[in-house]
């Protein structure tokens, strides 16, 4: 298991310099929209809060998260996040000077532009489950000048802060499956709730507040975080799979995972078919919202990691969305595009019911660009178990959490059913 080091002190101008080309992208990028929060972004020395011997050029990459400590397996537990997200989440909370605000998940740098951002009449409490993140933050924030406007909390976040309740936001900085009700009890009454929350696979960084005894979005983001730990962990099933060279493939299931996996023995040593869909797609352009309509409406989704070459395409590309369907497995594809300079959608499968499981993914990109890829974007709701009545609209999709509902619409698609 790997950890980090002390702070160090870097070449004071030359971070100076760093800090203020990484604030000056995020505006441009249109990630910072406050005069606030622009000026903790160009205050808080990011550079004294990652791991001795980072570069100062790695520190101030405003889309890179910097990893501070790994588990056995090798896997990240504790990050730095990118400068980006940050910067959306705190405008997402819509603070002001004197607020308080609940951070969970400690990492001592998100802390203190939270600090800078409510002012000296405000409060920041951090909290965290493992003991060497919460003290590893509290000896930064001291160093940096931090310790006295930010309280350091161990503790399990599933449970909140409650000595320091109320807050005016509760800033969640690890992925979530759930929304735990300490969050939502400690809110004041007009407070926010940022969280990156999980929902069949996909992440989608929400601020919600308070509507008529449920949660409403307020904005969402696309981003992906260090998973919670403790209480609030939520476990993916995996079913490993080996091609005919004895390659490795893992399918990850957030729900759904397979009844009968054995059908799949095999499956990657059949001849693979594919379909087209005629969806094209320019160069650069986001397609995150159609990651989280297959979470949505194409039953048997699942991410797919391999090992390299498992999955190749030749001239295309593969990405890591894919669907079990009884035998068959199916994953999302690009290739070019005959004619544009964009490239076209499609699926690959395989199996014994290979084209039908290709047909399936492809009729859902269909439906995407069909229904919503140039409509408003989705809104959730979280409505909390026990809740008397549900007012759900059309176009809605409904997931199952432990402590309530989360509830998808897709404004421009027609009312379905997972």
């Amino acid at each position: 298991m790997t950890t980090t080091g002390s702070p160090r002190i870097p070449t004071a101008s030359a971070a100076r310099a760093l800090r203020d080309a990484m604030t000056d992208q995020l505006l441009t990028d249109g990630k910072i929209t406050s005069p606030r929060v622009e000026y903790a972004f160009r205050t808080v020395p990011r550079e004294q809060f990652v791991p001795a011997g980072t570069a100062l050029e790695a520190a101030y990459d405003a889309y890179q998260a910097v990893v501070t400590k790994t588990g056995e397996n090798g896997a990240a537990i504790s990050s730095v996040s990118a400068p980006f997200i940050q910067a959306r989440m705190i405008e997402q909370a819509a603070l002001q000077p004197g607020m308080r605000v609940l951070e969970v998940g400690s990492g001592g740098y998100n802390a203190a532009l939270l600090a800078e951002v409510v002012g000296p009449e405000g409060r920041v409490v951090t909290i965290d489950i493992d003991a060497e993140v919460a003290d590893r933050a509290g000896t930064l924030l001291d160093a940096t000048g931090y310790g006295g406007r930010v309280t350091v909390t161990l503790a399990d976040a599933e449970q909140g802060a409650p000595e320091f309740a109320p807050f005016d936001a509760v800033i969640v900085t690890v992925g979530a499956w759930d929304i735990a009700p300490a969050w939502r009890e400690q809110l004041t009454d007009d407070g926010r709730l940022v969280v990156p929350l999980r929902m069949n696979g996909i992440t989608r960084v929400i601020a919600f507040r308070r509507e008529a005894g449920h949660l409403v979005s307020t904005s969402a983001e696309v981003a992906g975080f260090v998973a919670m730990q403790g209480a609030g962990a939520r476990h993916e099933s995996a079913l490993p799979l080996t091609d005919a060279q004895g390659r490795r493939v893992e399918l990850r299931f957030d729900e759904g995972a397979p009844e009968n996996p054995h059908q799949l023995d095999g499956v990657l040593a059949t001849e693979p078919a594919e379909v087209r869909s005629g969806v094209t797609i320019d160069r650069g352009v986001s397609f995150a919202d159609l990651h989280l309509w297959f979470a949505c409406f194409l039953t048997g989704f699942c991410w797919i990691t391999a090992e390299k070459d498992v999955l190749a395409l030749g001239t295309g590309r593969w990405f890591p969305f894919g669907a079990v369907r009884d035998d068959s497995l199916a994953y999302l594809t690009v290739r070019p595009a005959a004619g544009v300079t964009g490239s076209e959608f499609g699926a690959r499968a395989y199996g014994c019911h290979a084209e039908a499981a290709a047909a399936a993914m492809v009729e859902q990109i269909r439906a995407w660009d069909r229904q919503a890829r140039r409509g408003p974007a989705p809104t959730f709701a979280f409505w909390p178990t026990g809740s008397d009545e549900l007012d759900l609209p059309d176009g809605v999709v409904v997931m199952e959490k432990i402590h309530g509902l989360v509830a998808i619409s897709w404004p421009a698609a027609e009312k379905r059913s997972t």
